[in-house]
């Protein structure tokens, strides 16, 4: 990582990731949670993953894509500027890419109620504001 502080960006994206863990927690639980019991009681939704190593994969991916947003910034931060407007503005285009097209199709096609991918977008979308915001606040050159 050619001039940039691989220390900072580690500390970023590993302290973005874990808020990004607590959020999804969060919707998945709150939000979600019943509608998930009612979704499986159904049929809707399946009442066990195929993939019983699901979580953790899931939780290693947000802490990939938060060590991604707090590399992205680092570099970016010096066409943008530093700061949370820079965070921010990255955080939602990352998290609109990887948020918003899934989500949308699984709206039109999937047969479970629009509010799932509603909140599953919030949940990556906000969740990558979030750890990109955090990355940024850790940065500084070396």
């Amino acid at each position: 990582m050619n001039g940039l502080n691989s220390k900072r960006i580690v500390l970023g994206a590993v302290t973005g990731g874990f808020a990004w863990i607590v959020w999804s927690g969060l919707i998945n639980t709150v939000f979600l949670g019943q509608r998930y019991v009612v979704a499986q009681d159904t049929g809707t939704l399946l009442s066990e993953s195929r993939y019983g190593f699901f979580l953790p994969v899931y939780f290693l991916s947000l802490l990939a894509i938060s060590f991604v947003l707090a590399w992205l910034y680092a570099g970016v931060r010096t066409t943008f500027g530093p700061g949370p407007g820079t965070a921010l503005k990255l955080g939602a285009v990352v998290g609109f890419a990887i948020a918003f097209p899934l989500n949308f199709s699984t709206a039109s096609w999937v047969p479970v109620s629009r509010f799932f991918p509603l909140m599953w977008m919030l949940e990556l979308w906000v969740g990558a504001i979030l750890a990109a915001v955090i990355a940024g606040w850790f940065y500084y050159d070396d």
